[in-house]
This record gives structure tokens, sequence and C-alpha cells, in this order.
């Protein structure tokens, strides 16, 4: 976006930013939806993790484009690609990189060498995480929390923005390794991806079974990219709106005094402080995409299901009454209001 000539105060500049990072967003969907049917919900809070630099678990049935979604994006923010299929024999150094012994054939001199492996990347897709065993996803989480890798005495950072969008079925539960809880609080969101309507499944169809390839323009750099991350965490949040996710986080742990009856009865662990800090990151990236450079209670209720569904733990009594965590994360925003 050009600037304007003179001397621009830094307000002047973020609500620039903020201007550009609505323009883009509209760039950007538009280019996805060249490839995706549908899938409207799924793509914004695909967004909103991008910016305010959280990792997604999607969780959904085969077939539904979860990879052709998250390496659509890669295409048109720029960003370079991984992918790694999870398998049950799949290794941690699968994942990191390993040393290989090398022998220079001039002096006859071994050495090591580190082999970067896919996590090497801006977007890493962890296609079906949970079917790999916990020490291979220890690997992955690790290196999601703290952006580098160790191997061999050495640590390497991993290049930025670094995200890792993980894929979960949740039909089959043969021969799988369910993430616990600790591991599942490292993804800002848990998005469920659904079947699409009749008619966005016809114009899927008419567009796969045809030679329709479309071409896709890149919207933004990896370098804007990280100065639109910095942005974010400018954008204010006022204190009934911090306030406000606080409350959203405490009452969803039966122990705490400000818990209603339902979560009391029905939740045996609720979310922790790192989901406070998502719910508030999350709805300032959410206000910015939306050319609004301040976060609203509105923002943080509209991402509460995402950040909370997979942070709340229903007890037996739950199970018992047929009540899972997205019904759970439904009921407590009722009963939770706005001061």
């Amino acid at each position: 976006m050009p600037v304007a000539d003179g001397p621009v105060t830094d307000p002047e500049r973020d609500l620039a930013a903020v201007r550009e990072m609505a323009e883009a967003r509209r760039a950007i969907i538009g280019e996805i939806g060249k490839r995706i049917v549908g899938q409207e919900a799924v793509i914004d809070h695909l967004l909103v993790a991008l910016f305010a630099r959280g990792h997604c678990l999607f969780v959904g049935v085969p077939g539904l484009a979860k990879t052709l979604l998250i390496q659509t994006l890669s295409e048109v923010l720029a960003l370079s690609f991984g992918r790694i299929q999870f398998t049950p024999d799949l290794m941690p150094s699968d994942i990191t990189g390993t040393d290989v012994l090398e022998e220079d054939r001039a002096t006859g001199r071994r050495v090591f060498r580190f082999v970067r492996g896919p996590i090497f990347a801006n977007v890493i897709l962890a296609d079906e995480i949970n079917r790999t065993p916990p020490k291979t996803q220890a690997a992955l989480l690790q290196s999601m929390q703290e952006h580098r890798v160790s191997a061999g005495g050495q640590t390497y950072e991993l290049p930025p923005p670094f995200l890792v969008f993980a894929t979960q079925n949740p039909i089959e539960q043969e021969g799988t390794y369910p993430l616990p809880e600790a591991q599942l609080d490292r993804f800002m969101f848990q998005v469920d991806v659904g079947y699409p309507t009749e008619d966005e499944e016809m114009r899927i169809v008419n567009q796969q079974t045809t030679a329709y390839r479309p071409t896709l323009r890149r919207v933004l750099s990896p370098e804007r990219i990280l100065q639109l991350q910095e942005l974010v965490l400018r954008v204010p949040a006022a204190p009934h709106v911090v306030a406000h996710a606080v409350a959203l986080a405490r009452a969803s742990r039966p122990a705490d005094a400000t818990a209603p009856e339902l979560v009391k009865k029905y939740v045996a662990w609720g979310a922790g402080p790192r989901a406070s800090q998502y719910l508030v990151l999350a709805a300032k990236a959410r206000a910015i995409l939306a050319g609004r450079f301040a976060a609203s209670i509105e923002d943080v209720r509209a991402l509460a299901t995402p950040v909370l569904v997979h942070r709340v733990l229903p007890n037996f009594h739950a199970e018992a009454d047929g009540l899972k965590a997205p019904a759970l994360v439904a009921r407590l925003l009722d009963a939770v209001k706005p001061a």
C-alpha cells in the first residue's frame, strides 16, 4: 500500500496497515475461493490463527479438502509448505531432521552434517497427527512451542513465520494415539470441518472432474505477514474485553467460584490461562481482519468455541447424559454474559 508523502506517525501507519489487512483478507479469500468451495468459517479461523501466530487442529472426516486448503493458503501467501503424513512407525528424526556422516573424498576426513527435516517450512501440515506415537507427537509439539529444533548438540531456528496446521480423523480410533490435554493446549484453535451443502458439493464435483486448474495470485509476502503479526500485538483491547475473556476461561473450571452449575456438574477440567491469552490475541486478529483497530467482546465470543472446545474436558456425568465439549461450551457462553 503506498504511503503518503511527509512524516507519518505510528498510529497513522497502524491504521493504514489495518485497512491493508482488511483488503488483503478479501483478496486472500477470493484467491482461496478459486480452489476451495464453501468452508467460509474454517477459512476465517485459519486466517485469524495465521495472523495471531496460533497453531490449529482441524477435525473432520477424510475428503473435505483440509490438505488442499492449507496448501492453497501457503501458495497465496508465498509461504513454504511442508506436509508430514503421520504413521505409527514415524520417528522424531523423520520430522526434525538428522545428522548424517559424510566423508570428504579429498582429505578423507569424516564430518557430521545435519539434514533438515520437513518441519523446516513456514506452513506445516501435520496430517493425521493422532496416528503417530507420543514420542513423535512431542517432537512436533516442542517445535511448535519453541520454534526451533535441537539435534546433535546444535539448535536450529525454524523459518518465521512458522505455523502448524494438524488434522485428525474423528472416525477411526483403532491404532491411534489421542493427543493428551497438555499437548492439545498448544493449539490455539480446534476447528471442526463439516460436510459441504448440496449446492457446494455439486460445485465441487463439477470443478474437480474437469481440467479446471486455476492460477493463484500471491497476496502478501512472508516479510509483510511478520509485520502484520506484530501489528496484532499493538491492537488495543479494552479492560472489559480482557475481563470477559478471563471470565469465560475461569468459568470453564469446575473448582472456580464463578463456574456455573452446569460446569460443576459436567466438566472434569476446564481451560487454563493460555485460553485467556488466545481469546484476546484471536479477538485482536479478527478485529483487524475486519478493518477495526480495537478488539471487542463480540470478537471474543465469536472465537470462544474453537479456543475452548478442546480445553473443556467432560466428565462421566456428561458422557452419561450425551453432552460433548461443543455443547458444554455453547451452554457456557449462554451462562456467562458480558458485564
